[in-house]
């Protein structure tokens, strides 16, 4: 293999990371930092990483990647670029808009000198017209040629299915399987497909910083088996130890109705399951394996599909999922930080507020507090949560089947069921910003304090923000279950402190942590 830049001059390369707050480049960044580079994230609400274990290690920016100011500001002596995002769920326009980004982004890097950029697209199938394509992998196949057309060197990634713990693919074939012994499927089961581990994608990544100045093209990645997505959920039967499973592929689901039906039977939601499904209606198998010439694949690698399957299940199941699908933001979620309070001039700001007294430490209600949601459940009338989470995957919305990254610690940008972590003050402080379809904008605060006596108290305010004349008769019209829903919340929360009990009245133990399934509330 030819010399490569990093590793001829022994420099460390500052790499710009975008897309930092999701799956995969939640995972890049630390593999970056230990291959000796530095790196910088691009970051439209930087605030999100700061509860990462590699945050202090990493400068981040501010900044969109459709905003050529701030593009270039953060290009400046970067040597390699990274391009992890898209736009996909954000409007019928979404291929304009990852268009436009892509063109930003490639003539900031030329302008900047960047060396190289890495982009992870989509694996197209072969012989397809990329007109016939679905609008996902129209759009990532786009993408790449932008940036394969532009002056700066580029790496194009093109993968299949991505088999990690938290990945939505993974989940989406978990959860089919786990909970369907017997499934009447989409004719798209029948579908060969090239998976790959997120190990050996993210091991890709990190090696595609030191190609040669000359490589510019793409690569298409996968693992050695190549599976129908039959196959793969009877595998999947098999390395979790389930009875075996039946299929039966009904050819009447059309990839709309294939979507609402993963989003019924999965955490995944349908506006993210539909270019799952849609990019399993043709063949998407490696046509080459040239990308071991840059980066050799050691003895045992690329993982093998049940390997794959076996790592991402022990991390579920250990609760070291160090990232999830859900950790980027859900596409047209509100992202509104919460209005200046109690002086906001934004227009009505409605509010339910209760506080009580604890008969506990306050380490002990923060302890319920970090731990609320997921297996844990929501401290009252469950039925009413689940019912509104139903109502929100109905209308196409997160629901609750989101669950927790970790079964007992949050940090800034985790999901939380139908909710986003918003901020987090440890000991203190638990705000959540609502990701349900809602006709205006919600926030649940919850507080652990020390009154000026000494005893400790709980403090709970939900907040709601309407939009137009329907969103305050949403608001009149669930008040009356208030008193219900956050007050018997507040009251469950504060008996659970006092009795060291989770939502389920079970006591904790100390040093246990469980699996964060998020199947059960």
């Amino acid at each position: 293999m030819a010399d490569t830049y990093g590793q001829r001059n022994g420099e460390r390369l500052r790499c710009l990371v975008t897309g930092a707050s999701g799956y995969v480049g939640g995972r890049l960044v630390p593999e970056l930092l230990r291959a000796g580079h530095r790196v910088r994230c691009l970051a439209r609400s930087p605030g999100k990483l700061r509860d990462h274990p590699w945050a202090q290690d990493v400068e981040t920016v501010r900044g969109d990647v459709t905003d050529a100011d701030s593009v270039a500001g953060a290009m400046r002596g970067v040597d390699v670029a990274y391009y992890l995002v898209h736009a996909l769920g954000t409007g019928s326009g979404f291929e304009d808009t990852d268009r436009r980004a892509a063109r930003v982004f490639a003539e900031r890097a030329h302008a900047a000198g960047v060396r190289r950029i890495v982009y992870l697209g989509g694996l197209t199938p072969a012989g397809v017209p990329e007109r016939s394509l679905s609008p996902h992998l129209r759009s990532r196949a786009e993408v790449g040629h932008v940036f394969l057309d532009a002056p700066v060197p580029a790496t194009v990634l093109r993968a299949a299915v991505v088999i990690g713990s938290g990945s939505a693919s993974f989940e989406m074939l978990r959860y089919l399987t786990e909970r369907l012994p017997v499934m009447v499927t989409p004719s798209w089961v029948h579908t060969r497909v090239q998976p790959i581990g997120i190990r050996d994608v993210l091991r890709y990544l990190v090696g595609s910083a030191t190609m040669p100045a000359d490589v510019d093209r793409a690569f298409d990645i996968g693992g050695p088996d190549v599976l129908t997505y039959r196959e793969m959920m009877r595998r999947y039967a098999v390395v979790a130890g389930l009875r075996r499973r039946i299929v039966v592929p009904v050819p009447v689901l059309t990839p709309g109705l294939s979507s609402h039906w993963v989003g019924l039977v999965t955490p995944v939601p349908a506006a993210i399951a539909r270019p799952l499904t849609e990019s399993l209606r043709h063949e998407v198998v490696c046509r080459e394996h040239d990308i071991a010439r840059y980066v050799p694949d050691p003895p045992g690698l690329p993982l093998p599909f049940d390997e794959a399957l076996a790592l991402a299940l022990r991390k579920v199941r250990d609760a070291q999922v160090a990232t999830r699908w859900s950790s980027a933001a859900v596409p047209g979620a509100p992202s509104d930080p919460l209005p200046t309070d109690p002086d906001w001039a934004g227009g009505s700001l409605y509010r339910d507020e209760r506080e009580l007294p604890v008969d506990a430490s306050r380490a002990s209600l923060w302890k319920v507090v970090e731990g609320i949601g997921g297996d844990n459940g929501w401290y009252s009338f469950p039925l009413a949560w689940a019912v509104r989470g139903w109502l929100d995957r109905f209308v196409g919305g997160v629901g609750l089947r989101r669950g927790r990254r970790d079964a007992e610690r949050l940090r800034v940008g985790d999901s939380l069921d139908f909710w986003r972590v918003e901020e987090i003050e440890p000991g203190r402080l638990l705000r959540l910003r609502a990701e349900m379809r809602l006709p205006g904008l919600a926030w649940l605060e919850m507080y652990a304090e020390t009154d000026a006596d000494g005893r400790t108290r709980y403090r709970q305010r939900a907040l709601f923000h309407p939009r137009g004349l329907l969103g305050h008769a949403y608001w009149w019209g669930v008040s009356p279950f208030h008193a219900v829903v956050f007050g018997g919340m507040a009251r469950n929360i504060a008996q659970a402190a006092a009795r060291g009990m989770s939502a389920h009245g079970r006591a904790r133990r100390p040093g246990r942590t469980r699996p964060a399934k998020g199947l059960r509330h």
